[in-house]
């Protein structure tokens, strides 16, 4: 069955484009004009992908993505919009989107993020109930630097401290800890995270080491991912 997309865009001429862009490329696509639509249809015909406008009357995607996220929906949402500060992509990623697109868009862009997006879909399992970390089969871990992950659950601690991550978060941590030591370049982590290298101009591995900075950071602790200036980012206890 081909992937099916919800697409929330209240512009018309932008939703129509891409609906008719989104069907030829193969996808099952339901376009609305607004959040309280998205949400609506995601409840009553969960999608494998969402694509939601930041800016839309009413509840908005930011709105739409909170929801989603605090009733334990994972399906991965790519947003849409035209805000550029760094602080507003952010904004995003904190209501608990996976990727964002910036307007005006090419639409192999958006095509090639939702390949990413669906690629790390199958491999998601939902996270045991037990909230302590379990101590059977240690095979199963990948440890570095202080840092206990469990790529079955998606699950990672720092100590004992038990670490809430989105997927793409996840996925570029377990990234990090399995190089331990190794500097890894910009080009590597959009290949093996997004499946797709942006450019040199691109802030978005930028803007997510930051918000995973924040998650792993803690009072008297070294800091774990260094930045390698002109190059990448590696990950090592110093």
């Amino acid at each position: 069955m081909p992937p099916t997309v919800l697409l929330a865009e209240d512009d018309r001429a932008i939703r129509h484009a891409l609906e008719r862009a989104l069907a030829l490329e193969g996808y099952r696509v339901t376009a609305v004009a607004d959040g309280v639509e998205a949400l609506a249809q995601a409840h009553k015909n969960p999608p494998d992908v969402l694509v939601l406008d930041v800016m839309m009357p009413g509840i908005d995607g930011l709105q739409v993505c909170r929801v989603l996220r605090a009733e334990g929906d994972r399906t991965p949402i790519l947003m849409l919009t035209a805000l550029v500060e760094t602080a507003d992509r952010i904004a995003g990623l904190d209501a608990g989107a996976d990727d964002y697109v910036l307007k005006p868009f090419d639409v192999e862009e958006v095509f090639a993020r939702l390949r990413a997006l669906l690629r790390r879909t199958g491999a998601e399992a939902a996270p045991p109930a037990q909230p302590e970390p379990p101590r059977q089969s240690p095979g199963r871990f990948v440890e570095a630097a202080g840092l206990r992950m469990d790529p079955q659950a998606r699950r990672v601690w720092r100590g004992e401290r038990e670490l809430e991550l989105t997927r793409t978060e996840f996925e570029l941590l377990e990234l990090l800890v399995r190089n331990a030591g190794i500097v890894l370049d910009h080009g590597t982590i959009y290949d093996r995270i997004w499946g797709y290298d942006f450019g040199p101009g691109s802030k978005n591995l930028a803007v997510y080491v930051g918000y995973l900075r924040r998650k792993l950071d803690q009072p008297g602790a070294p800091q774990l991912i260094h930045t390698v200036r002109g190059v990448g980012y590696v990950l090592r206890e110093d």
